[in-house]
């Protein structure tokens, strides 16, 4: 068990029940929370289910950065019901255009050695600032408003030890896909990475976000920095010296595992299509012609990132056959590009201005040319994630994607023949926050009326699980599963709060032209009176947080998922709507099931049970029948949840 790290010592502080002992299930106190709209209000109406009158946390934001498109009434009536029910329940309420939840509460609510609980998969980015930041589904974060405990295991911590300095060229972004080349997306489950060493001082806070933030794309719990000297810079310069605090590993801090890592010898790399751990350094890929370059989202898109591009773009003109756009991560960054004339710098280079959103990396618009290569500063290049089927994306540096605006081509930025530009810290930042509602009174918050349009539904209530799961196999799927490929973003994201029209376009990405769709045979198998089962392989459920990855399947009738391994978020949120998450004891036993099998459990109540394994029969439609055991990770209480059928229920 890892010593003395600062992972130990802000559970130690925030610890209320259970063992502290690596992969055994604990509960800790959550200090702050943070939604973000498009899984913000489903979390705000299963808030509004529990009966809580006012969140009970230290401070909670509700922010808008998701749905901005506003095609349609549907994100406009999100964003009322939102700021109203944000007035009533006593939460902060950022406004549309105020930037990336992740990117604004990191500069001005996280707060080191506190614990922040976001219904978002990249919330871990204030672990650049040494809070331990976790992304949860909205329920879970709808409990933690609520004041309840959060439930994760004990994690066994990853320290990452840095040495040396960063070359010029070479950047934040190359050191966590540096580290996704070591750890890749799967396999570290119940992991925490903690970064030390006397390389940390060289990182300014901006770059520990940048690392912090793309390290969910490991499958770890979180990732965090110790509070040191330069966090205090940074919290003094936004104007919140008195929420800092020094918080670092001892000494003598004993890690489960160490990796290190020299940051003079790296060099620039880049995420090939189409995982975020197809890692090829810059110089393998070659100078292959770029049609689209994006720089922004909550990655990339700080005030010494976007520093950095105006001044690499300064004087200079973007290639003509290429597409290039930035993003500003906050109204904040936007603001002070502006006032220092970076922005312009930036639009005369040739270069278009997008809103201060999540946009293009969610599929928000900005979809790529087919056959084109896209290169983009996001943390995910998904199959499909862009918008457009078949795409080419990219994941790399600002300073990469400057190179190869430039250039048109995909090229190694030190071979630009030009001078790197130094970035300075800044001393402080422009500080307005106008666009930030702070909660009212409790007195006030009763008056409030909270804007419930039509397209505003409820969350569903599953039943409990039976006796016996009589069930069909609706879909088999493979390898990493992304919750992009059980639930699409893009145009779909604005039926976020409607559960029956965005079940539809469950797994719609393995629908065949003129066969029923995974919603229809779901439908069909549920009214036939059996149970839906889904089969997955390995690192099931990867990627964003967002709930309706289970909530959806549940409402169409699944009961239980099978796969060789499941990741944590999604099995947390499985576990939330009642879905029996499950594992294969013998991974061969994956290529004994068809989709349109049977497979049934007997007598599942009395075998469930900690630790115990969990008999089926699977029944081919030969007519041929083959046991198999299968085994869970579940707690006790996340059985006694999975029976009642969910949260909700409890």
């Amino acid at each position: 068990m890892a010593k003395g790290t600062v992972v130990q010592k802000i559970i130690d502080a925030h610890h209320l029940s259970g063992d502290k002992i690596p992969g055994q299930p604990i509960s800790v106190k959550i200090d702050q929370t943070l939604t973000q709209d498009a899984t913000g209000t489903m979390a705000y109406l299963e808030l509004e289910a529990m009966g809580i009158r006012r969140v009970r946390t230290e401070l909670s934001v509700s922010y808008v950065d998701h749905n901005m498109m506003q095609n349609g009434p549907e994100n406009q009536n999100d964003h009322l019901y939102l700021q109203s029910i944000a007035a009533a329940k006593g939460i902060y309420f950022s406004r549309p255009g105020n930037g990336i939840c992740h990117q604004v509460h990191l500069e001005r609510f996280g707060i080191p050695g506190k614990t922040l609980l976001g219904s978002d998969s990249h919330t871990p980015t204030n672990g650049g600032i040494g809070m331990m930041a976790i992304g949860a589904g909205g329920l879970d974060v709808a409990l933690a408003m609520a004041g309840k405990p959060f439930r994760m295991a004990y994690p066994k911590v990853i320290g990452v030890k840095l040495t040396g300095h960063l070359k010029p060229w070479i950047s934040a972004k190359d050191i966590i896909l540096k580290m996704l080349s070591v750890l890749s997306t799967k396999g570290n489950v119940g992991c925490m990475v903690e970064y030390f060493g006397p390389g940390v001082a060289s990182l300014s806070v901006p770059e520990r976000a940048t690392i912090t933030n793309m390290g969910a794309e490991l499958g770890v719990t979180t990732s965090l920095f110790p509070s040191d000297e330069r966090t205090k810079a940074f919290l003094e310069a936004q104007g919140r010296g008195a929420s800092w605090s020094e918080l670092k590993a001892d000494d003598d801090a004993e890690y489960d595992r160490v990796i290190e890592i020299d940051l003079k010898k790296l060099v620039p790399m880049a995420a090939c299509p189409s995982s975020p751990d197809n890692i090829k350094t810059v110089a393998d890929i070659g100078d292959i012609p770029v049609q689209q370059i994006i720089i922004g989202s909550c990655t990339n898109s700080s005030y010494q990132d976007l520093m950095l591009v105006a001044k690499l773009l300064k004087n200079r003109k973007i290639a003509k056959h290429v597409s290039f756009s930035i993003a500003p991560g906050s109204r904040q960054v936007l603001q002070m590009i502006s006032d220092n004339g970076a922005l312009a710098d930036m639009i005369a280079a040739g270069a278009r201005i997008l809103e201060t959103s999540c946009g293009a990396c969610i599929g928000q618009g900005m979809s790529p040319a087919n056959d084109a290569v896209t290169l983009r500063t996001f943390n995910r290049n998904f199959a499909g994630r862009t918008g457009t089927k078949g795409d080419m994306a990219y994941l790399v540096s600002p300073a990469t994607a400057c190179a190869a605006a430039l250039t048109g081509k995909f090229i190694d930025p030190r071979a630009l023949g030009i001078k790197f530009p130094k970035v300075n810290e800044a001393s402080s930042f422009l500080i307005d926050d106008g666009m930030i509602i702070p909660p009212v009174s409790e007195e006030e918050a009763a008056k409030v009326e909270i804007v419930r349009k039509p397209t505003i539904g409820k969350p569903p209530v599953n039943t409990k699980l039976p006796e016996t799961v009589n069930g069909e196999v609706v879909i088999k799927v493979g390898d990493k599963i992304t919750t992009d490929h059980i639930m699409p973003a893009g145009i779909h994201l604005k039926h976020r709060s409607n559960i029956p029209e965005y079940s539809k376009v469950v797994f719609e990405c393995f629908s065949e032209q003129g066969k029923p769709t995974f919603a229809q045979r779901a439908v069909a198998v549920r009214d036939s009176g059996k149970h839906g089962v889904i089969i997955g392989r390995e690192s099931y459920g990867q990627g964003s947080s967002r709930e309706h990855a289970a909530i959806c399947p549940m409402y169409l009738g699944i009961k239980v998922l099978v796969a060789v391994s499941i990741e944590r978020i999604h099995a947390a949120n499985l576990v939330n709507f009642g879905i029996l998450p499950l594992i294969f004891a013998n991974s061969a036993d994956y290529d004994q099931i068809a989709q349109g099998d049977s497979l049934k459990i007997c007598e599942i109540r009395s075998q469930l049970g900690v630790g115990k394994p969990v008999k089926a029969e699977i029944a081919k439609a030969n007519g041929e029948k083959k046991s198999i055991e299968l085994k869970h990770n579940l707690s006790a209480e996340d059985i006694s949840i999975i029976l009642a059928g969910g949260c909700l229920n409890c």
